[in-house]
């Protein structure tokens, strides 16, 4: 299906709304990706592209041969993915570094509902304010009656970015059987518990999630919350990332704040399983602190704050690029801080079976000139 022909099946009132993410070229000062959604304006509906640049969000309002145009225009020059979200059906469309685009259509078994389009509508969560969540009423989150504690509205927040992260990938899940996937390092699983509460209670997919931690207390107390919820697919055992051996196969992995190399053993696992996503809030990224030496970046070297932020977002990098070598579309996107961390940037990859040779020459590259040896680099060439 040619692009022009998917936007005519899905820019029209049946869609809810669409993601643009993915840019062909890192650049900060541009926008990082764009939501579309229609919106009511008088007697007529017109579509409105919010672009997210930093932490600012423009907005723009166009006819639908307008949008169409701009959709077109931002797949082959700009973006690499775009994810339609429709009352009816589903699409994703995959642009090539050559701006061919890839589309896919696929309607959908049972009609969801249009949001509210009006052009001033406050912001609309995955798990909605009002209504009670068994696990946010145990965390502190809501009461009883399913109001947000006005102190936890941050985490409440957070929780539904996380979730808005899956709902962007759940085209790669398979919901005609069962899905597993392993939240490395879960700890207390606030976000494990919704995730399972959004995939399986409202989306009804077919899943399987296993929590792994080394802290015995904090998988006894998770257990515990699994059986009085009735989530009889959730699992949390005690045990390390790089020894794990529970399954064969896996769908999708998860790691939040699995700190330093943990991280990299968890994404090493990911890719021998072949996982379909991989979620990944790397923390604590030591290992190339230190040994990375440049004299050119003297300037930043002799600062030891700007040393470490500057290794850690080298190794983020490599991390995405060494994903990408493997088979896989990777993004970076900002997340809203976790409470006990400033780091804020979640690793998204989408596995797509095309290895990129270039993108591991880009690692070697920059590792030779930096002066470090990546853990990632390492296990992925064993």
């Amino acid at each position: 299906m040619e692009l022009k022909e998917l936007l005519d099946k899905c820019i029209n009132d049946r869609l809810i709304d669409l993601t643009i993410s993915g840019q062909r070229v890192k650049n900060e000062e541009a926008a990082m990706r764009v939501k579309i959604r229609p919106v009511q304006l008088k007697d007529e509906i017109k579509y409105q592209a919010s672009e997210f640049v930093g932490k600012k969000v423009l907005h723009a309002n166009y006819s639908e041969e307008e949008i169409k145009t701009r959709i077109i225009e931002y797949m082959q020059n700009t973006f690499k993915q775009a994810q339609f979200n429709m009352t009816d059906a589903s699409a994703t469309v995959l642009s090539s570094k050559k701006g061919a685009c890839t589309c896919k259509y696929k309607r959908l078994a049972q009609i969801k509902s249009q949001k509210d389009m009006s052009h001033n509508r406050t912001k609309t969560y995955i798990l909605k304010e009002g209504e009670k969540v068994d696990f946010l009423v145990d965390l502190g989150v809501m009461t009883k009656e399913g109001a947000i504690v006005r102190t936890r509205y941050d985490k409440f927040r957070q929780i539904n970015r996380f979730l808005e992260f899956i709902e962007d990938i759940l085209p790669q899940l398979d919901k005609d059987k069962e899905q597993t996937i392993i939240d490395f390092g879960c700890g207390k699983s606030y976000l494990t518990f919704a995730m399972y509460y959004y995939l399986k209670v409202l989306k009804g997919y077919n899943i399987r999630i296993i929590g792994l931690d080394l802290k015995k207390d904090v998988i006894e107390h998770c257990n515990r919350l699994r059986t009085k919820y009735g989530y009889e697919r959730l699992d949390f055992y005690e045990g390390d990332i790089a020894s794990y051996k529970g399954v064969e196969s896996v769908d999708m992995v998860v790691t939040l704040h699995a700190c330093d190399t943990a991280t990299d053993y968890a994404l090493a696992k990911a890719v021998k399983w072949g996982a379909k996503v991989i979620l990944s809030v790397p923390c604590c990224q030591h290992e190339a602190n230190r040994t990375i030496a440049d004299e050119t970046l003297s300037p930043v070297m002799d600062y030891g704050i700007l040393k470490e932020r500057f290794a850690a977002i080298a190794t983020d990098g490599a991390r995405a690029k060494l994903l990408e070598s493997k088979g896989y579309q990777t993004q970076i996107l900002e997340f809203i801080d976790m409470e006990h961390t400033p780091k804020n940037l979640l690793i998204r990859a989408v596995k797509t079976g095309k290895p990129d040779a270039k993108a591991y020459e880009e690692v070697q590259n920059m590792s030779r000139a930096l002066n470090i040896d990546l853990t990632l680099k390492k296990l992925l060439e064993d």
